[in-house]
């Protein structure tokens, strides 16, 4: 045995030479004998394996990182074991001893390697490489040859050094891969021979691997050259959607929301107490986001080859050695850079396509969300604060995946930098380490201080975007009450509040900043002082290793605390997000109503048979759970309705007509009893919902087109001549919310969808009221009673005599409850007078038309309006709403100047010279290190004592701390400054301009601009200037001071130079392209989005949710593609700037070594000077990419800034005028019309044409017309919302375009169209600028009759809800009323102010308009003849001109008079 041990190990003992293990006895138990026992169970596994028996994962089901594991590190390690051999037979052929040991571990590395490769290409392969034994004893090998590096590191040379690392780590990443792989395997069969890898079916990234195979070759993959077409388009002509690359199927937004719909359902299901988004993403992607930790870990790991390998590199040039060492090590510098470039730019874009999927599934359930609750659930959030979800919450919590990997490899790397530093210094590093520690309780500190200042500063964004989404939607009527400028203060209120918690943010941001940026210097510092105290000396290997190890500590010392605070945001944001997705879904199902209190019944139970619906014993309210007994808004319903009958519901404002609608929709929260109706049914709001597309998209709605259905539904709907009319037919494009049709033409085609769906049950909410009365009886017998629904349930909330004349039920609502039931005939119209003809209009006026209704003579019917009421403006309705413009080329210059205007010329000027200094700090640190370490190397020179060397080396920290400090400070200041600046700017250009922006642009394109693109001013661009400008200088420092060192440097500079820049133009001239189109393309997303929530009752009722959430993942994947393109983009240039950096270190590193050999001209100086340059070359790799790709990042935020820009060119309203007014102005009242020619564009025709009139003084007349004749138009002019064209309008003799339209408005009352109330105070809703004291306010809401109603609520401090939903339609109106009566103005307007009211409502009204406004002048437009006929005079427009004047009583005994036959035709 003896002589065996000493065959094997002639020159040492096998176990123990006196101080340590022998190298032999190392060599055969730690390497040798591990190998052989792995080798033996994979041979005994495969044997005892059948081959092909069960499941094998095929090559398209295998994810990156697993065809890594499997093929490329095993090749690797066979080819290092070859290379090992070679190497031991060139010194053994040499003569050089080489001991049976050495060759027993090589060839035993070599056959384990090549075992794996063989086992991995057979069938059982699964079952052998990851078995759950294997799994165990691979992580024991690593650890053993891990503690078997270390025992011989000190001892071995350069090139077997480098040799044995690689070795370790190819052991070390193997023992990784397959035990992370190995987590996700279930364990179902009990024998080690049987565990299979995965299980059946299971796909990683269900195929994204594979889409992107198809994409090219693997070279392709790894260099990112699929993206080279789309770069040479971005170069020569503006990319368009086409251009882009194609979406990989698994980043489809289609398949991860299924992916993340079945995980977030299993959630509700598990834990329907505190369901969590981020358990439910966890789910989803969890697993390829651990794959991707182990490239992390290798990139990690090689990141600090480069300070080992320095370090040897440096040790070589001192000791002056000739042998080719010292290439060898300079080749391996560039080698470990480039392999590092590639797993950098795998790892990045790997990890941004996991961001896109979790953007696409977060984005697509929160939309999803939107569809599914009902109104009364998401009542408990505002729209802005869902807005909010979709614009802000979504990115945050995406941003979780960069956070989560970066905080444990951040520590990880700062540990592992800290071990490497003690091999240099020893226990010197100490002092460092104690700052680090030191910090760590300060900056959780700082984190949790800047989580509460993030929680308050979202709450105050979500009012902000709530108050801007409400200022953007009643934009025309603040304009007419000329309270834009009193929103626009409060909205400042909110963002001042919003700034002021961001700024604590950026602040609190600015201590984590320097604190960590100081660090490294504070670290060289104490560590190096410390060295030299303990008697030390400083040698130029061991510094300038220390100071690249400090570099290295800089970008996860730097990155910390963002990284804390991105996974703060993302935990907050995602909390905000699963508490809205916890919402209940209005869910239909059949219940007994005994057992289940709150049962939406869609199936038909037998005892419900033939009706359409059935309600019993229903108690509803828009209360949450808690508050639902207090707040009942309906009491104890209970109605059967019969299929194929016609129900006219009826009853005051506010008795709930609506209310009873919503119920049987399921809108409304059910607190007891059940609610019945078919499954098909159709609904048109009060105030219907007009989607922004075109006439046919919001008849079809998602149905198939049927050319005959659709033409009968045109007629039927008095639509066919307007479409006819349009340009382009019913292919003319909408606005948005039907901006640019009329209020009758938006109710029409409202109804026309309902009749085109064909459903079982109609349910019209007072659809009637929009319309004049020709138009109305039109309606109500050829389409209500017409045939196309004559077999439908059909529910009508209205007012209108004939509808509830010709009804089968009549329903009379008061205070939310049934107060009778029953048909026409036995209907009680005595107790009921308000809806008695006789109530219509005044008992002379019901005479004459009874004497007129039989017979109408041929004259009067020509003398009539058309029938057709057709709107002109739609005549270019296609061209009414603009294409969103984004510009072309790159970001000029100005946009940067405007950035520098807001930030402050002077602290711009603060911002870049505290950035120069502190580098110049860094730098002159670095060279005086290096002066010490050359005084006391070298013995020629003069040594200063250590206490002169610290001082001066104290000196430059304190001046690097003091200017970091200045420059962190600086830029958030200034930061905060250009947020303040270009919000108030933005929104006072927006307040002021004219209405008709606000008409062409879709308001989720301008909230866009208030939301996104300020969120991108406000936080990510001055964060990602921050980074530019610190690379920047950086990079200029690194460039000079190279140059200083070694003068072939300048060499290679200009070629350098022109790569870089040609580079650079390349890609920069697609990536501005790319922002611009991901601008745009996101801009569709927040306009569907924001007109989703406006009608996403009207979409559950005609279950078109599919239809609309497959437009909205139309809209997703464009904003996909943008992204995904713009991600490779980067990684394609940042890969190439990876490459020419590692050429760099390569370069210098060699120019090192042959002037080491003196085979150079110049001498390169000191060797501290040639360590600091090689010190410097390292972070160059990484310095260059991120400065480029900070400046494209900036470039592209700048777009953001690019875009506020254009909305600060927009054009303004006329504000000046040469006349100022007295308070009680206009006195008279006196109103005259002359020539007046009104255009809203110039390629549209004329609304008003050349029309002329005048109304006395405190008289009351009335407008009527058709639909479009103009009515709306007048009050346009006189508020001057559209400038005229020709002609003038004078009040009280003064002609209006000389006063300040502001100061005209202020003058004026006016009760708009649409009701509008806003979130706040009732009585800031009536009295927002506190002219009134309570005792008035009250007085007028009696005379408005809605006194009680107020009372009930709550007084006047009772909170309007949003968009005022705390009211009916009907009292919105007569709020409105009184808000006009407030005024106290000379001049009211009432824009068909009782449209929505009940005729008795409407009489009392008219009434208190009577009593109340005597001696004012009153302009009315109504469409009910009894709304006019005790008017003084009336005003009949045509066309847009004057057809006919004068007292209605008068033209009513004019047989022959236009107002005439408008009485005999509402009489038929």
């Amino acid at each position: 045995m003896d002589e065996f041990l000493a065959l094997i190990c002639p020159n040492s003992p096998f176990v123990w030479d006196g101080e340590r293990f022998s190298d032999c006895f190392e060599d055969i138990v730690l390497v040798f004998a591990v190998n052989i026992v792995t080798v033996v169970m994979i041979v005994v596994l495969g044997f005892n394996q059948k081959i092909g028996r069960g499941f094998r994962l095929s090559d398209s089901q295998m994810t990156l990182p697993e065809k890594f594991v499997l093929n490329l590190i095993p090749a690797v390690g066979a080819c290092l074991s070859i290379v090992d051999l070679i190497f031991l037979w060139k010194k053994d052929h040499n003569s050089h001893f080489v001991g049976y040991h050495k060759w027993f571990n090589s060839c035993s590395e070599l056959i384990l390697w090549i075992n794996i490769i063989l086992f991995t290409k057979c069938a059982s392969s699964h079952y052998i490489v990851f078995n759950r034994g294997l799994c165990f004893w691979w992580i024991l090998k690593a650890i053993l040859a891990v503690f078997y590096l270390m025992t011989k590191f000190s001892s071995l040379k350069v090139s077997v050094c480098i040799m044995e690392s690689l070795v370790v780590l190819l052991n070390i990443s193997f023992s990784i891969a397959i035990n992370v792989i190995r987590i996700k395997i279930p364990s179902f069969k009990s024998s080690l021979l049987e565990d299979p890898l995965l299980s059946n079916g299971v796909d990683l990234e269900e195929g994204g691997y594979n889409d992107l195979g198809n994409n090219g070759n693997f070279w392709d993959l790894m260099t990112f050259k699929f993206i080279t077409p789309v770069m040479n388009h971005g170069v020569i002509k503006q990319l368009d959607p086409e251009d882009l690359l194609p979406l990989p199927t698994d980043i489809g937004p289609s398949s991860c929301h299924d992916v993340i719909l079945s995980c977030w359902q299993a959630q509700l299901s598990n834990n329907d107490s505190n369901p969590s988004l981020f358990r439910a993403l966890c789910s989803a992607y969890g697993w390829p986001y651990l794959c991707l930790g182990l490239l992390k870990v290798i990139n990690d790991c090689i990141g600090f080859a480069g300070p080992l390998l320095l370090n040897k590199l440096i040790q070589f040039l001192q000791q002056g050695s000739v042998n080719l060492d010292g290439y060898l090590l300079a080749l391996s510098l560039g080698l470990t850079s480039i392999i590092k470039s590639f797993l950098d730019t795998q790892y990045t874009f790997h990890l941004s396509k996991l961001k896109l999927k979790l953007r696409s599934s977060i984005m697509t359930l929160i939309y999803e969300k939107c569809l599914r609750v009902n109104l009364a659930e998401r009542s408990k959030f505002t729209n802005g604060e869902i807005q909010t979800f979709m614009s802000v919450d979504a990115d945050r919590t995406v941003n979780l995946c960069n956070s989560f990997h970066d905080m444990w490899s951040l520590p990880l790397q700062i540990g592992v930098a800290l071990y490497l530093l003690y091999t240099q210094v020893k226990f010197a590093f100490v002092s460092g380490l104690a700052i680090t520690i030191l910090l760590i309780p300060v900056n959780k500190w700082i984190s949790q201080l800047i989580a509460r200042a993030t929680e308050q500063m979202m709450k105050e964004k979500d009012e902000r975007i709530r108050r801007t989404g409400e200022l953007l939607t009643y934009i025309r009527t603040l304009k007419m009450y000329g309270w834009e400028l009193l929103f626009s203060s409060w909205l400042m209120d909110t963002r001042s509040l919003e700034v002021k918690h961001l700024a604590t943010r950026k602040y609190l941001d600015a201590w984590c900043v320097f604190f960590w940026a100081t660090t490294p210097t504070l670290f060289s510092l104490f560590t190096f002082g410390l060295f030299a105290l303990m008697g030390h000396e400083l040698d130029a290997a061991m510094v300038f290793t220390c100071l690249a190890l400090f570099n290295t500590l800089i970008s996860p010392l730097n990155s910390f605390p963002w990284v804390i605070n991105g996974l703060i945001d993302a935990i907050i944001s995602s909390r905000r997000l699963s508490r809205f997705l916890s919402c209940p879904e209005r869910k239909f199902k059949v219940g007994d109503t005994n057992s289940s209190p709150s049962s939406f019944l869609s199936k038909q139970p037998d005892s419900v048979q033939g009706l359409g619906v059935f309600i019993q014993d229903a108690c509803c309210t828009w209360s949450s759970s808690e508050e639902q007994a207090l707040n009942l808004v309906l009491n104890h319903v209970t109605l059967s309705v019969s299929q194929g009958s016609f129900v006219a519901v009826i009853g005051e404002v506010g008795s709930g007509k609506s209310s009873l609608l919503y119920s049987i929709l399921g809108e409304m929260q059910l607190a007891r009893g059940s609610v019945y109706s078919n499954e098909s049914i159709a609904y048109v709001p009060q105030v219907p919902w007009i989607l922004s597309g075109t006439v046919r998209d919001n008849i079809l709605f998602g149905k198939s087109y049927d050319p005959e259905r659709y033409t009968d539904t045109l007629q039927a709907c008095a639509l066919d001549v307007d479409v006819s009319m349009m340009v382009r037919g019913d292919m003319a494009y909408i606005g948005e919310k039907g901006v640019n049709l009329s209020g009758g033409q938006r109710a029409r085609l409202a109804l026309a969808r309902a009749m085109y769906h064909d459903s079982d049950v109609v349910m019209l909410d007072d659809v009637l009221s929009a319309v004049d009365v020709q138009v109305a009886q039109r309606i109500l017998h050829n389409a209500i009673l017409g045939p196309l629904m004559q077999r439908k349930t059909r529910l009508l909330c209205t007012h209108n005599i004939q509808a509830i004349s010709s009804a089968d039920m009549i329903v009379v609502m008061d205070k939310g409850r049934i107060k009778w039931m029953g048909n026409s005939a036995d209907f009680p119209i005595s107790s009921y007078t308000e809806f008695s003809p006789l109530n219509e209009i005044d008992s002379a006026l019901h005479n004459h038309r009874q004497s007129c209704s039989t017979n109408l003579s041929s004259k009067s019917k020509e003398q009539s309006l058309p029938n057709s009421d057709i709107v002109h403006v739609l005549e270019g309705a296609e061209e009414i709403v603009e294409v969103e413009l984004r510009k072309e080329g790159k970001v000029e210059l100005g946009v940067y100047k405007s950035y520098a205007v807001f930030t402050g010329w002077f602290m711009t000027v603060i911002i870049c010279l505290s950035a120069i200094l502190m580098q110049a700090s860094r730098n002159g640190n670095d060279l005086w290190l290096s002066f010490w370490v050359d005084t006391t190397t070298e013995s020629s020179q003069t040594r200063y004592s250590v206490s002169f060397y610290l001082a001066i080396l104290c000196l430059f920290c304190i001046m690097n701390s003091l200017f970091t400090l200045v420059r962190a400070f600086s830029f958030a200041f200034g930061g905060l400054q250009a947020a303040t600046k270009v919000h108030n700017k933005l929104l006072n250009k927006l307040v002021n301009a004219p209405v008709q922006f606000f008409d062409q642009t879709p308001g989720g394109r301008i909230l866009n601009r208030l939301s996104s693109d300020l969120y991108t001013i406000d936080d990510s661009l001055p964060f990602i200037m921050n980074i530019l400008l610190a690379n920047f200088v950086g990079l200029l420092g690194i460039t000079i001071i190279l140059c200083y060192v070694q003068v072939f440097f300048l060499l290679l500079l200009l070629p350098f130079w022109y790569i870089y820049s040609r580079l650079q133009f390349f890609y920069r001239s697609t990536s501005r392209e790319l922002r611009r189109l991901d601008s745009v393309s996101r801009s569709p997303i927040y306009t569907s989005f924001t007109e989703t929530l406006d009608g996403s009752s009207t979409i559950r009722a005609f279950k078109a949710e599919d239809f609309f959430f497959a437009k909205f993942i139309e809209h997703i994947t464009l904003y996909q593609k943008t992204s995904y393109t713009e991600i490779v983009a980067s990684l394609w240039l940042s890969l190439r700037l990876q490459l020419l950096g590692a050429f760099i270190v390569s370069f210098i590193a060699v120019m090192a070594v042959v002037g080491s050999h003196g085979s150079l001209p110049i001498n390169f100086g000191t060797p501290g000077l040639v360590g600091l340059a090689l010190s410097y070359a390292a972070p160059i790799v990484s310095l260059l990419g991120s400065f480029l790709s900070s400046f494209t990042e900036t470039e592209k935020e700048m777009v953001s800034v690019e875009r506020a820009l254009q909305y600060m060119d927009i054009p303004q309203e006329e504000q000046t005028g040469c006349l100022y007014l007295s308070p009680d102005w206009p006195n008279q009242g006196v109103i005259e019309f002359q020539s007046v020619t009104l255009k809203y564009m110039p390629s549209l025709p004329a609304a008003l044409c050349n029309l002329s009139f005048r109304i006395v003084g405190g008289t009351q007349v009335g407008i009527i017309g058709r639909t479009g004749a103009g009515k709306s138009s007048v009050l346009n002019a006189l508020f001057r919302l559209t400038p005229i064209c020709t002609g003038s309008i004078t009040i009280d003799g003064v002609d209006i375009k000389n006063i300040p339209v502001r100061e005209l408005r202020t003058h004026l009352a006016i009760v708009p169209q649409s009701p509008f109330l806003f979130e706040g105070s009732l009585r800031d809703n009536l009295d927002p600028l506190k002219m009134n004291d309570d005792l008035k306010i009250w007085n007028v809401l009696e005379k408005c009759h809605v006194k009680e109603e107020v009372e009930a609520a709550g007084g006047l401090d009772v909170l309007v809800k949003e968009a005022g939903m705390s009211f009916s339609v009907g009292q919105r109106q007569l709020l409105c009323l009184a808000r006009a009566l407030l005024k106290s103005s000379k001049v009211l307007c009432l824009d068909e102010c009782t449209a929505n009211v009940d005729i008795q409502t409407a009489s009392l009204l008219q009434n208190t308009i009577s009593s109340e406004c005597k001696g004012m002048t009153v302009i009315t437009i109504a469409h009910r003849i009894s709304t006019v006929i005790n008017m003084d005079s009336i005003l009949i427009l045509d066309h847009g001109k004057l057809a006919e004047q004068g007292n209605p009583q008068i033209l009513l005994k004019d047989g022959t008079s236009i107002f005439s036959s408008f009485v005999r035709a509402s009489a038929m």
